[in-house]
């Protein structure tokens, strides 16, 4: 049994708790990072880096299927999944090495183990007891399930699918919003047929409502089936599959039915209760320091109310490291940080929805511009539609741009600059973007909303 002093404890060490540690680290603290499963979390084992291996592999299948049109001669044989698993899981294992490397080199005090907090200032793994001048939990999130829907069999959630060994030729996904909708990409690539089942009135409902249209026609065009505005009801399982009914009646028969309905706050038996850390259907409240109402007890991340996004992850760990070095760190608005699905096609966008911006600002005061992604020459190359829709504020800033199409995920980066610097589109419209790219799209719409356009009609 031993005690040992640290200026930070963190509690987790998935994207938030890894980052806190390291900026903490270069800021001149000690610090423990205690972590039960693996450095990485969600994110690098059960979540963005495994799924979207997974979605490249997909991709390939379906350039393969079309290479013809591109006067490629090639022929799709199928998938193997066990090769697809093989090459998922490489990704992962090397990324996982470098982690683990990282922060051996930056000086992180990594404890393997269940940590509990058991005061403000100390933290319980095994006989071990780490004290620190400040704690940030950041303990991640887990797969959800709906009250008396049991995971089991073939009713699986994301962290079953990720591991399946075999191909279903029929799915039905409970859901329509990111992790739904990409693992509805990945399978329908695969060669499954897919139902989506989504209880609110479109796929992708997060999304501007013009994002969710575009992707439902797309979505059709595969071959994807969904239900919109239909309560799940129940499932059942037999030799066959499952069998899941809607509150129509209607009944969708599936080799397994994913369950996508959104991750909950890892935050069962950490401690918070007996510390006196408030939360809110296991979330944990902070204030705009990331604090809770325990002086020095800090969260970040998907156990805090929000996005659930690892790079919003990413900024809540070196924020709050920064806060508590006495730096003065901005903390950019959640409504503000960047969102991709990698689904085919993807989407991408930042800022404010048309709906919530007329909302807000008032319709008259809100102007925006659809650039179709067929007046650009990379876009067409790439194949498939959609478009760049920017939102401004009359006489003032852009304040949303949302994107679907190919590989449309890669703007997401100048558009957010844009967003969250307040640009003019007349500021975005002197600039120069390299033809042919699909960032001339970005280019487009400005130059459309300042009132010069030059491709947009």
């Amino acid at each position: 049994m031993s005690e040992q002093n640290f200026d930070l404890v963190v509690l987790g060490g998935g994207s938030a708790g890894y980052a806190a540690a390291i900026r903490a680290v270069q800021l001149g603290s000690t610090v423990a990072l205690v972590e039960k499963d693996k450095l990485g979390g969600t994110c690098l084992h059960r979540g963005c880096i495994p799924t979207k291996a997974m979605l490249h592999s997909a991709e390939l299948a379906d350039n393969a299927r079309e290479a013809s049109n591109y006067g490629v001669n090639a022929e799709f044989k199928g998938i193997d999944i066990d090769r697809v698993g093989a090459f998922r899981d490489g990704v992962v294992a090397g990324k996982y090495k470098g982690l683990q490397g990282l922060l051996k080199a930056k000086g992180v005090h990594v404890v393997e183990g269940a940590g509990t907090l058991v005061s403000p200032t100390t933290v319980k793994v095994g006989d071990d007891t780490l004290v620190g001048k400040n704690v940030v939990l950041a303990t991640g999130s887990y797969a959800r399930s709906l009250p008396g829907l049991e995971i089991t069999g073939n009713v699986i959630t994301s962290d079953q699918a990720l591991q399946l060994t075999w191909l279903p030729e029929r799915v039905a996904i409970l859901g329509g919003g990111v992790i739904g909708l990409e693992f509805a990409s990945v399978w329908r690539s695969f060669g499954a047929e897919v139902t989506i089942i989504e209880g609110l009135a479109h796929l992708a409902p997060a999304e501007d409502e013009a994002i969710s249209k575009q992707l439902e026609r797309q979505f059709k065009k595969r071959g994807i089936a969904f239900k919109l505005g239909v309560r799940f009801q129940g499932v059942t399982q037999d030799d066959t599959g499952v069998h899941v009914t809607l509150e129509s009646g209607e009944t969708i028969d599936a080799d397994l039915l994913l369950v996508a309905v959104g991750r909950g706050p890892s935050t069962s038996g950490i401690g918070l209760e007996e510390v006196g850390v408030e939360t809110d259907r296991g979330f944990v409240l902070v204030d705009e320091h990331q604090q809770t109402n325990v002086p020095g007890v800090y969260a970040i991340g998907d156990i805090t109310p929000g996005l659930q996004l690892a790079h919003r992850s990413y900024q809540q760990g070196i924020f709050v490291a920064e806060q508590i070095a006495g730096l003065d760190p901005v903390q950019t608005p959640d409504i503000n940080v960047p969102k991709v699905t990698y689904s085919e096609p993807e989407i991408a966008s930042v800022g404010l929805s048309q709906a919530k911006a007329e909302a807000e600002y008032g319709a008259d005061r809100i102007t925006s511009y659809e650039y179709n992604l067929a007046g650009n020459a990379k876009s067409s190359i790439l194949g498939g539609g959609g478009f760049v829709k920017m939102i401004r504020l009359n006489d003032g800033p852009v304040v949303g741009v949302h994107m679907i199409g190919p590989r449309i995920g890669e703007l997401v980066s100048e558009a957010q600059l844009i967003v969250n610097w307040e640009a003019y589109p007349e500021d975005v419209a002197q600039l120069v973007h390299a033809h042919p790219t699909q960032g001339e799209t970005i280019g487009e719409a400005s130059m459309a909303l300042a009132g010069r356009p030059l491709h947009a009609i």
